[in-house]
């Protein structure tokens, strides 16, 4: 076992998209643990969008990760050395410890994994956030039932594809939109997808009308800005939209592109009295 700790710390927070500039390369001895704590072996690191926003100085669902800390990651890895009631040397344990060859931990937020039951990196895939964010975002935010048409952004990464396949399951008709022709024939050959959209490549507004010609019942964004803007103008009265994410937005340097077609929705009052209805 190599006595270094290579680390990754956050140097300084980035305007726009990160760069080398914005991390702290460094090695050091691999630290010795106390009474309650153990010291684990990082197998896998999950470079995940919602990286991005934890780099903000600003209020969010979790603290921000501070000038100087290792950056924060999902984690899979092997406990080696253990003064923890809870964890014994040779579990294996995920977590957020970051983007380090090793952690200490106290325990709090790990939870113990079995190999034997599937692969470990599938425990920062399927089995972990992305998994439990697509299955729960999917099912009870979005609430899809048979026949209807399920649309998804992002589908290739790995939230998009396990929403787009629950959904088939569900036996809904799914359109995913991706980048580029490689992923889009992923989507459909391998993942079961009904179409595709390739939004480098296609006009999204006009290719959704070709592949959702009875609209869109439950739209699962990930990117936010245009294309959710495009997907909104052909929801069906009763859509659900999961808003999952908003990875065109997260290297802006200005302000943040919201819907700018809100009176266009269905629902939403019309000239001269008319009114759709909810």
């Amino acid at each position: 076992m190599t006595t270094i700790n290579r680390q990754w710390r956050l140097k300084t927070r980035p305007v726009g998209a990160p760069s080398t500039e914005t991390w702290d390369y460094t090695e050091t001895e691999i630290p010795t643990i106390t009474d309650g704590q153990l010291l684990i072996k990082i197998d896998y690191i999950s470079i995940d969008p919602a990286m991005r926003g934890w780099l903000n100085d600003a209020k969010s669902y979790i603290k921000p990760v501070q000038i100087g800390e290792v950056m924060r990651a999902g984690t899979v890895g092997e406990v080696i050395e253990s003064k923890h009631e809870k964890f014994a040397v040779g579990d294996y344990v995920a977590g957020h410890d970051g983007v380090q060859s090793y952690a200490v931990s106290d325990g709090t937020g790990l939870h113990k994994v079995d190999p034997n039951l599937a692969p470990l990196p599938y425990y920062l895939g399927v089995l972990g956030m992305p998994g439990m964010t697509g299955y729960f975002g999917l099912l009870k935010t979005g609430q899809p039932k048979a026949g209807e048409t399920v649309v998804v952004s992002g589908a290739a990464g790995a939230v998009g594809s396990l929403v787009g396949q629950i959904a088939k399951i569900k036996g809904c008709r799914v359109v995913g939109i991706a980048g580029g022709s490689e992923k889009c024939k992923f989507l459909v050959d391998e993942l079961g997808f009904d179409a595709t959209i390739d939004y480098k490549n296609e006009n999204v507004k006009k290719a959704l009308k070709q592949t959702c010609p009875n609209g869109v019942d439950v739209y699962f964004d990930n990117v936010g800005g245009d294309i959710l803007n495009d997907v909104l103008t052909q929801i069906n009265l009763h859509a659900r939209i999961v808003i999952c994410g908003a990875i065109s937005q997260y290297n802006n340097t200005e302000a943040v592109k919201g819907p700018s077609n809100y009176l266009s929705l269905p629902g939403q009052p019309r000239p001269y009295g008319r009114h759709c209805g909810v």
